[in-house]
This record gives structure tokens, sequence and C-alpha cells, in this order.
């Protein structure tokens, strides 16, 4: 088997440089979701309930674009043309999302259009997001994959910055946050356009920049044989035959999501409630926590993009993946306390440590323990890992938030109580080069 060369730093970030766009369409997502189903008139103990969309698509989506794309051999790539037309599709969906509220629509309908564009774009992010990760995996050897994903993740958190701040920079340079009762404000509308045209910018320049390897030149680069070629081994074949690092990381990878699914349904709530006193969706106020969810999340972002810089430093990836779960967990819980909008940065920038180890140890863990055979298949599935806790985590929100006297701030303290367990579950991983 060939080994593969080590590439250039500037081939790395064109690999993932796309990831910067996508990541600002989820980022837009992640942080205007919640208020925007609360603006049309949502009850806070279902908004978790729309949450179950984006995480229920993924899990359908992305083994599917694995399987497909392992098989996939075209002129422009094996991977690429997934990501190019899930694009396409997030930009379009992202134009009509915060539109939801200006149709004169009733409240009901206004909902049912905005649910609906909600799972065309989680199903498009979806299926632009998951052949960044396997592009890694085809073209870069294990010696440099550990700083590919790095490169990854502080493109995806730095794609985050911007995608949060959207509506807060906006709303500073004069745009509208206030509108009509169950119309989405002017600076949440525009953050999504510019998302959108970011997007398509960022996703040609990789694709016209990135060469995927042709199938004879793969096959010798990960020793896949003629035979092995031929071979039609299906979803659930793969799945019985995982290696069992893909278990126990996946294990890890359940509380970790299921904590920021949390983060994500609750914020807005809970900094409404904690530092602006109001519950009141229809209140400036409101709105005003909802501008300062996208600068917390910025804050995180940072703390993401500093942390994964650190990482790489740390030869023991277990260690270091406990210690910045354990980090996060702590920024979770400190949300109960600090009462100033300005003190959540303390918190926000260590949950960000959590969020940067997520998006970089998993797969570097991951796809040093698989051959190239079903690399795309394998992280296909893998993403169940993330798609299936945050679905669990979205279906029983509404009872745990009841159970927590209706309080959301207490929902980001339970997030942090899930985050230490899945650092304890990192005791369980053992890494062992095996399909």
């Amino acid at each position: 088997m060939r080994t593969k060369p080590d590439l250039s730093f500037r081939k790395l970030w064109d690999i993932s440089f796309g990831f910067f766009g996508v990541q600002i369409a989820y980022a837009l997502q992640s942080a205007n979701i919640s208020r925007i189903f609360a603006t049309l008139g949502a009850d806070p103990h279902n908004l978790s309930y729309f949450w179950i969309l984006p995480p229920l698509m993924g899990i359908l989506v992305q083994p599917i674009v694995g399987v497909l794309s392992d098989k996939t051999w075209t002129r422009f790539g094996r991977r690429i043309p997934y990501l190019f037309i899930g694009s396409l599709v997030a930009v379009l969906v992202m134009v009509l999302l915060p539109n939801s509220g200006s149709f004169g629509l009733t409240v009901s309908s206004a909902m049912l259009f905005g649910v609906l564009s909600l799972m065309l774009l989680d199903t498009s992010i979806n299926m632009a997001m998951q052949p960044f990760k396997m592009l890694v995996g085809d073209l870069v050897n294990e010696k440099q994959k550990g700083l590919a994903y790095s490169i990854q993740s502080f493109l995806s958190n730095a794609g985050s910055l911007v995608g949060y701040l959207f509506p807060f920079i906006f709303t500073f340079i004069g745009v509208s946050n206030i509108a009509a009762e169950g119309v989405i404000p002017d600076s949440v509308i525009y953050s999504f356009y510019v998302g959108a045209a970011i997007l398509m910018l960022c996703v040609l320049y990789t694709t016209f920049r990135v060469k995927e390897m042709p199938p004879k030149e793969y096959a010798e680069f990960h020793g896949i044989t003629e035979a092995e070629e031929r071979d039609k081994t299906n979803i659930f074949q793969l799945l019985w035959n995982a290696p069992k690092v893909f278990w126990t990381v996946g294990l890890v990878q359940f509380f970790s999501w299921a904590a920021f699914m949390y983060m994500w349904t609750y914020t807005n709530g809970a900094i409404a409630d904690t530092c602006w006193g109001t519950t009141d969706t229809a209140s400036a106020g409101y709105q005003e926590a909802g501008n300062w969810v996208g600068v917390l999340f910025a804050v995180q972002a940072v703390g993401s993009m500093l942390w994964a810089m650190v990482i790489p430093l740390f030869k023991n990836r277990k260690l270091v993946y406990a210690l910045s779960l354990v980090v996060g967990g702590v920024g979770f819980i400190s949300t109960l306390f600090f009462h100033n909008p300005y003190l959540l940065f303390v918190s926000y920038l260590l949950i960000g440590c959590a969020w940067a180890a997520m998006l970089a140890l998993p797969f570097t863990i991951l796809t040093n323990n698989i051959s190239g055979k079903h690399m795309g298949a394998y992280l296909g599935l893998f993403n169940g890992t993330i798609c299936l806790p945050q679905i669990v985590a979205a279906s029983i929100g509404g009872t745990l938030l009841y159970l927590v006297g209706g309080h959301q701030v207490n929902m980001l303290v339970l997030a942090g109580l899930f985050l230490l367990i899945g650092a304890g579950c990192t005791l369980f991983i053992k890494e062992n080069k095996s399909e």
C-alpha cells in the first residue's frame, strides 16, 4: 500500500475552506431557530420538538451520502458533487426560512412553512457538511489528520463566529431588530441572506481548488484490492463489523451532543429570563436577548478557535478530550450563577473548549482506526452518534423542562452534567487500527 504524501498547509486549508461557509449557515440555524419559532408563537415547552428535525435529517442523509459517495466517481470527484448540490439547496432555503412570518399566513401555516423549510435546510447542510470530513479521510495521511481536523475545527468556529454575530451587527448598523407580532425581524432575515451568499462563494472555492484522487490511485493509497472494490457490504454489516472505537467514541458523543442540543434550544429563553428579566417573546428585551445569544455563541466560537490550536499540542488525545469536556461542563453550570450578560462571556469561552474537541478529536480517532475502503460509509454512520443523542434530547426536552421547574437556565446546568458524564466515558476508548 502506498503512503499518502504530506500536504502543504495551503492544501490542507483548501480542503476544508468551504466548511467556513457551511458553518455560517449552521450557526445561523443554531442561534436563531428557537428565536424564529418562539417569535412565530411556539410555546417554550414545545421548542425542543422543533429541534428533532435537524438531527433526524442528519441521521437519514449522512449515511446515504457516505455510502453513495464511496461508490461515486465523476470528473468532479466523489465527495465534491454532494457538497456542491447540498450547498446549492441550502442557499435557496436560507432565503425562505426567515420569511416564514412574512407571507401573511396564519400562525399554524407559518409554523408549518417554517418546519418544512428547516427540514430542507438541515438536509442540505448535512449533505454539504459530511463530504468535508470525508475529504480529510481520503486525502490526508495519518500523521497530518490531527492538524487537518484542527484546521477544519478552526474554520468551522470562524464561520460560526461570523454567523452568530450577523444579527447583532445588522442591528448595530441600524437594521430593525423588532417587527410585527409573528414576523421575524429584518436583522435576522438579512443575516440569512448574506450567509447564503458567503456559503456559495466558499463552496465554489473548495470545488475549484481541491482535486480528488482518481479510483485507481485511491485504491493504491488505501490498500483496496479489486476483490474488495467489488464487495457489496451493506450498512448493517458495516455496523456489525465496526471497530470497538466506533462505539466507545460514540458513547462520549451521545452525552456531548445532547448537551449542546440543550444549549441551542434554551440559551435564548434562559438569558432572556436571567439577564433581561422577561419571558415575553414579543418584548424588545427578548429580541435583545436573541441578539446576545449570537454574541455569546460567537464568544464560544472564539474559545473554540483558541482551544483548537492547543489541542494538537497534547500527545494524549483521550486526556485532552476528557479535559475539554470537563471545562465545557463547568462553563454550562456557571450560567446558573451569572446574571450579567458580560459575565456569561466566561461561561461560553469555557463551553467553546468542549466544542473544539468535539469537532476535531472524534474524527481523528475514528479515521485513524478504519481503512479507506469504507471511509465515507463509516463517517456517515458515525454521524448517527451526533444525530441520535440530539433526537433523544429534543424528544424529552419538554418533559425535563417541566421537571426542572420550567426554568430554561436549569436545562443549561443539565447540559453541563452531561458533558461531565461524557468526559468520564472517554476512559472506555481504546484505539486499535483495524476495520
